[in-house]
This record gives structure tokens, sequence and C-alpha cells, in this order.
């Protein structure tokens, strides 16, 4: 059976969070589809900010502790990824954009990718397309069609956006679904501290042999 690896980001700043809920229901939605296809899913969610003090540490000094690189492993050898931001001032979250400045331009090229967002008003929705599209496009992402956007009212307020906002995650899960049943990212992932020669084969190279 093959196995597809989904990455979720979320970076929701309280606990429980709207924001963690819409990734949750994004990443259930894309298993299913997934395993209607008779693939095995690995589902590693992130949530940003347990990870804090490990960006904030990596930004000023270089490195990332045990924490911070298994997180930015399990995004850069996935097959899938979906992001999943609050809304702040027509943006995303700070933390989440600090989160995807620790990984390298290039570890993101062709990874498909679900974008998401919350906020309080359906006026914020619009940082979909003008904020996470575009940071993603710059890693060289392939964005799906569908970005996801719930305010609070799509929570439960009234039985047409109550109705809306599962359509959307379904589409949204179809579209990341069909790209992650053909990737071979997570087959392929590269070391880059491998070496081209087994310890043995060096050592005898320093003695001349």
């Amino acid at each position: 059976m093959t196995t597809r690896k989904l990455a979720v980001v979320t970076s929701g700043l309280s606990t429980p969070s709207s924001t963690r809920m819409l990734a949750d229901r994004l990443a259930e939605a894309t298993r299913e589809k997934l395993v209607a296809t008779g693939a095995d899913v690995d589902v590693t969610t992130i949530e940003v900010r347990d990870l804090a003090h490990s960006i904030t540490n990596n930004m000023l000094t270089g490195f990332a502790d045990d924490a911070l690189q298994g997180a930015i492993d399990a995004v850069t050898g996935a097959d899938g990824l979906i992001a999943v931001s609050p809304v702040f001032k027509t943006s995303y979250a700070g933390l989440f954009k600090s989160f995807i400045d620790v990984i390298d331009n290039t570890a993101l090229t062709d990874l498909p990718v679900v974008v998401g967002a919350t906020g309080g008003t359906p006026r914020h929705s619009l940082a979909l397309d003008f904020a996470m599209r575009p940071l993603f496009t710059y890693m060289h992402s392939v964005v799906v069609p569908t970005g996801v956007y719930a305010a609070s009212d799509d929570w439960g307020a009234g039985a047409e956006t109550v109705k809306a906002l599962p359509e959307r995650i379904d589409r949204a899960a179809r579209e990341l679904a069909a790209l992650m049943e053909h990737s071979t990212r997570s087959e392929n992932v590269v070391d880059p501290f491998a070496l081209d020669e087994n310890f043995d084969q060096l050592l005898g190279g320093f003695q001349g042999n």
C-alpha cells in the first residue's frame, strides 16, 4: 500500500482555536479522499505556537533545535501541505510567516498546498489571495485553486453559511488529494548531510589507501 505524507501547519494563538479546527477538518477530508484511492495516509500536525521560542532562536542564531528541525522535515518531506493561519490586519499571523521564513526557499518546490485562514468577519477572506497564495507561489509550491476561509459566522450562525464551509473544505481537499495521489516527494527525500562514501571509504582515503 502506498503511503502519502500530509503535513498540517496551524498557527492559532489560543487552545483550542478556530484555526486548528479548520486545519483538522481539511486534514480529515483530505485523508478520507486519499484512503478512498487505496492509499495509507500519515498526517503530521504542527502547532506553530509550540515552536515560538525555537523559531526565534533560529532567526537569531541560524540553528534549529530538534523540535523545529522535526517540524521543518515534516513539511519539506511531505506529499502535501495544509497551511492555516488566523488573519491579523489583513494578513497572516507573524508567527506563521516566521515559521515559513526558516524553511529553505527551494524546499517547498512543487509541493501541493491548500491555504486556509480564519478571521472575525468575511472581509478578511481576501488575505488568502493577496497574502497566503503569493507566499507559497514565491516558494514555488503548487497552490490548489480553492482556498478556505472561515469567519466566525461560518461555525454555526445560519444554515446557509454552515453548509457553505463544508462544501469549500470538501472541494479543497479533493483538489489536494488529486495532486498528492501522484506525488513522489516523500519517496525522494534527500539528506543534505548524507555522505557520498561510507565512513570506511573515507577513512581509507585519509590513510592513503
